[in-house]
């Protein structure tokens, strides 16, 4: 697909902007090209945190595109439970699902929640206090963020921010973003307003940038993030069954700062000449507060040079 990258709103010239990589090819070659172009080599215990998807849902990273890059870096596969009812909400039927994929072929799968939770604090947070994440994450050193972007039924749309947001927190957590810290209980339904202008909404948005927040002041340096722009579904993997992608898959990008990434991955889909419904979905949705909040949190910059490696 031809893009004009000359319309990417956020791309900046200067040398201070935090770098972000890019390829259209989509293959674990590329995967692996993205990777080396940070310069940023894990060390310790790896974490690779990705969305290991809904049963139903065929759009989730591939085992056979990541296999070789999760190899290379002795990583574990991480993962978390889900708050809502689904074939990854409990431990053993999320185990089976994520058989069924076929990530534990490829590398050791660890469900961070499985013996519980641990809470770390949210810095100048609006909403959250803390973020509830499963126990295991404390046995990595090293966090990699492998994100399939895409949209998002409430969120407008989900990469990097959201991966290391809900994607990370444990179900009483993910209860507690949801409802921008007023419950940790499943009983969070009537905190998710339909009107997506409300105060209630855009609380949330914002809490998921809190949570991210909390991530990054974790783990600091030790972090690196890499985004995949195929099956560009307005739904979200946890949707058993998305809406067909009606977009062209747009390529690979990386950064060591995950706003500027989710940025960047924004910007490719509007300047797409067939991004209209995921634009309508992170439009509707108002997908880029997070990006906003997470900026003023001191989490990343949302302007960044762009270095195309084709």
């Amino acid at each position: 697909m031809s893009l004009d990258l000359s319309t990417l709103k956020h791309r900046v010239s200067d040398p201070a902007a935090p770098q972000v990589y890019y390829t259209q090819d989509i293959s674990p070659s590329a995967l692996r090209t993205v990777y080396e172009a940070l310069g940023r080599v894990p060390v310790g215990r790896v974490a690779v945190k990705l969305s290991t998807g809904e049963a139903g849902n065929p759009n989730y990273l591939q085992p056979a595109l990541i296999k070789d890059l999760v190899q290379s870096l002795a990583g574990t596969i991480v993962e978390s439970n889900t708050a809502y009812q689904g074939a990854r909400h409990e431990t053993k039927q999320h185990r089976q699902l994520i058989h069924e994929h076929g990530f534990d072929a490829i590398a050791q799968v660890d469900i961070l929640d499985e013996e519980g939770s641990i809470d770390l604090p949210v810095i100048g947070g609006t909403h959250l206090k803390f973020d509830r994440v499963g126990s295991h994450l404390t046995n990595y050193d090293f966090l990699v963020v492998l994100s399939h972007f895409k949209g998002h039924p409430r969120g407008g749309f989900g990469g990097a921010l959201k991966n290391i947001s809900i994607g990370i927190a444990a179900p009483e957590g993910k209860n507690l973003i949801h409802t921008a810290g007023t419950t940790n209980t499943s009983q969070w339904g009537p905190y998710l307003s339909r009107n997506f202008d409300s105060p209630e909404h855009l609380a949330f948005i914002e809490s998921m940038a809190e949570a991210a927040q909390a991530i990054c002041a974790h783990f600091g340096p030790k972090m690196l993030y890499i985004s995949v722009l195929n099956h560009l579904s307005v739904d979200c993997d946890c949707v058993s069954h998305p809406a067909p992608a009606t977009m062209a898959d747009l390529g690979i990008a990386a950064s060591l700062d995950p706003v500027a990434l989710d940025q960047a991955c924004v910007d490719l889909i509007y300047a797409a000449p067939d991004g209209a419904d995921v634009i309508e979905r992170m439009e509707s949705r108002h997908g880029t507060r997070i990006l906003e909040h997470a900026e003023r949190l001191g989490v990343g910059q949302r302007h960044y040079q762009l270095t195309v490696l084709d």
